[in-house]
This record gives structure tokens, C-alpha cells and sequence, in this order.
């Protein structure tokens, strides 16, 4: 398999849409079954792989950069009597072990940045589930505050993944159902051993789905909820987004390199040196210049960087078993950034970069790589 790159945009979606309705997104799933990373399998019956992942990814970064003034989104899907059969299993039976541990482990941070984006951007994200909802798909739901489940007597929600499989549900729906929706435990244990699922009433007396709405009342009370979902939220309803313009690259044989991050790969030494660059040009002064900026801030472009640097070399480099972490610039120019990014932490898009930062550096906790972070003369490791 080619390398797999994590960078894309709206236009080159091939398995989720955006529509937006004034403080009110749908985040539609429409998979492209012949749009998988492999022509081995098809992805059939909104089923999903890494491609349509790394699409969900960007579509829920651009959800909070390019429109703040979306304060609900509203997952939902694309094609009739299926919601999401989840991970797609014939890729997972063709994938190597390191291939499905990357895909789960991506596939979970996704689902963390929706409930990031919930709680602490307060664009709050619900589900309408319409038709089969089952394993990663109802991991997906369960990544909402709010999951409403269409009463048609076919609709269900499900982690058939035990008695189909004989394994448990990969990317935290055990924990969902039981931390989060504080299922009990017995009745989880059933409900991971029904194949079927559960539908209906007895799916909200299990706190396994929060309503189900009639047939008939359907798109309205959707509607309604997420307006009322919205109306809960602080975001601006006036803001200004800002684009996130494409990443420049450039990857040689070894190393990759951006503006202000570059990678040097040597596998000899099974070696990857990242170094992060501080900023070249003096804090904004003021909060509107820094949103003039855009993508172009510092903090945000170095978030943008490494995070693609960090994908990049834990999928497409899994050789290399070692990182070395250094930084190289203006130690107190990084703290200006710092202390500018903290005292405007009442404006939106500071909100949004310090959450992403925090992001980032939380994939670099769960990268199952040795990890050493040189300081030496020159660094800037402040802030």
C-alpha cells in the first residue's frame, strides 16, 4: 500500500458532506464504496476504513475553524435503512496487525475530538440514527451528547462485535456504554452478547439511546432538538471563520519537512529526529490581527504540522521506533505566543487553537514509540 496521507479537504470528500443551517450542521455519511485506501474490499452499507475517517477528521476540524457560528452538528446518514455497519470487515481481515492498531487507535482520536469539540467549544454534536446502527457506527453515536433512534420497528443500535467475532467492540464502545451512558453492567453485558441489537423503547430504558421519535415526526423533531441543542451553546453568532488552507509538504526519500517542523528519518538507527521551529515573526498585537493571520499564526500552524508530522511517521513509518523531540528558535518569543494565546482565551478561535494544541500532544502520548526530547543550546522549549 502507498503511503497514506492525512491531509484533505471538502472538495475531495468522497464519504461525508457538510450542510449548514445557521447554527445547525448535518455531518452527513454517505460512503463511496469503491472509496476505500485498497480495491480489495468495497465498503458497503456506510461500513468505513481508514479513508473515511481521516475524512471525518478534517470535516470536524473545519466544523470548528471555518464555521463558528455552528453551535450543534448533527451526524447523520446519507443512505436509507443504515445509520453505520462500522469498521469495514474484509479490510480489517486483510489489514496487518500494526495497519488495524493505527486505524483503531486514529479512529478513537476522532471520536475524542467530537466530544472535545462538545464540551469545551460547546459545538455540541447529536446523532439521528435512521436505520441500522451497529459496532463502529454505534461507536460513532456514542461519541454524541444526544442519540435519537427512529422508532420503524427496524432500527437498532448494537456491538454485535462478540458474538460475530469473539472479540470486544475496538474503538471504546464498552467504555461509552457503561462510563459515559452508565449502562449497567449487566445489561451491557447482554447487550454486547445480542447479534440483533435493540431497538425501540427498551433501547432508552437502557440508557442505550436518550429518545425515539415516531416515523411520522421524524425530521421535525430532529429539527427541533438541534435547534434546542443550540440554543445551549456560547459560540458567536456572528464570527468570521478562518480557512484552513492546504498543508504545505514536501517528503524526500528521508525526511519530511514544512514551514516551521521537519523530520529526518534514519533507518539505520530505526531514527526519526522531529524538530519544531518557534515563530519567525513577532506576536500579533492585537486578537484581530492574529485572526487576519488565519492559518498562517503560529500556534496554529505548528499544531497543523506536527500533528500531520505525527500521522505520517506512525503510519507510514512503523520501522522507526524511536523519536527524538527537539525545538530550535526564540525561547521568549514562544512565551509571548503563550501568554497571548492565555489572555485571549475569551475569543473564540484562541479557544479553538489552545484545545487543538492540547490535541495534538495527546497523540504524541499515545504513540507507541521511545520518545526522548533533546534540549540543548538554541531550543525554544517554553510555554
Amino acid at each position: 500500500m502507498s503511503a497514506i496521507d492525512f491531509r484533505t479537504e471538502p472538495s475531495r470528500y468522497r464519504h461525508w458532506r457538510i450542510e449548514t443551517d445557521g447554527d445547525v450542521a448535518s455531518l452527513i455519511m454517505d460512503v463511496d464504496p469503491a472509496g476505500g485506501l485498497s480495491p480489495d474490499y468495497e465498503l458497503k452499507l456506510n461500513s468505513y476504513d481508514l479513508a473515511v475517517d481521516i475524512e471525518l477528521n478534517d470535516a470536524i476540524q473545519r466544523l470548528r475553524f471555518e464555521h463558528p457560528q455552528v453551535r450543534c452538528v448533527v451526524v447523520k446518514s446519507g443512505k436509507d435503512n443504515v445509520f453505520c455497519a462500522g469498521a469495514n470487515i474484509r479490510m480489517l481481515g486483510k489489514a496487518t496487525h500494526s495497519h488495524k492498531v493505527n486505524f483503531c487507535k486514529f479512529t478513537n482520536e476522532t471520536r475524542l475530538a467530537m466530544e472535545d469539540a462538545s464540551e469545551h467549544s460547546r459545538q455540541i454534536y447529536m446523532s439521528a440514527v435512521n436505520g441500522s446502527c451497529a459496532g463502529g457506527g454505534y461507536e460513532l453515536a456514542l461519541a454524541t451528547d444526544h442519540i435519537m433512534l427512529i422508532d420503524d420497528r427496524r432500527s437498532t443500535v448494537s456491538l454485535p462485535e462478540t458474538p460475530l467475532l469473539g472479540v470486544l467492540p475496538g474503538t471504546g464502545g464498552l467504555t461509552r456504554v457503561t462510563d459515559k451512558r452508565k449502562v449497567r453492567r449487566d445489561r451491557a453485558d447482554v447487550f454486547c452478547s445480542l447479534e440483533e441489537g435493540i431497538r425501540g423503547v427498551k433501547a432508552v430504558e437502557w440508557r442505550l439511546v436518550d429518545e425515539v421519535v415516531p416515523n411520522s415526526k421524524w425530521m421535525e423533531v430532529v429539527a427541533a432538538r438541534a435547534h434546542e441543542t443550540a440554543a445551549r451553546s456560547d459560540r458567536p453568532k456572528d464570527a468570521k471563520g478562518i480557512a484552513l488552507t492546504p498543508l504545505e509538504r514536501k517528503i524526500e526519500a528521508d525526511g519530511v519537512s514544512y514551514s516551521h517542523v521537519e523530520v529526518e528519518v534514519d533507518r539505520a538507527r530505526s531514527l526519526a529526529t522531529i524538530t519544531v521551529r518557534g515563530p519567525s515573526q513577532a506576536v500579533p498585537t492585537s486578537v484581530e490581527a492574529a485572526h487576519a493571520l488565519g492559518a498562517k499564526f503560529w500556534p496554529l500552524t505548528v499544531a497543523r504540522e506536527l500533528e500531520d508530522a505525527i500521522l505520517h511517521l506512525r503510519t507510514n513509518e512503523q520501522t522507526i521506533g524511536v523519536w527524538l523531540l527537539r525545538t530550535d528558535g526564540n525561547a521568549q518569543s514562544v512565551l509571548d505566543h503563550d501568554d497571548f494565546l492565555g489572555k485571549a482565551n475569551g475569543d473564540w478561535l484562541m479557544r479553538e487553537i489552545r484545545h487543538y494544541l492540547k490535541r495534538v500532544l495527546k497523540r504524541l502520548d499515545v504513540t507507541p514509540r521511545s520518545m526522548i526530547a533533546l534540549i540543548e543550546p538554541g531550543s525554544c522549549c517554553a510555554g
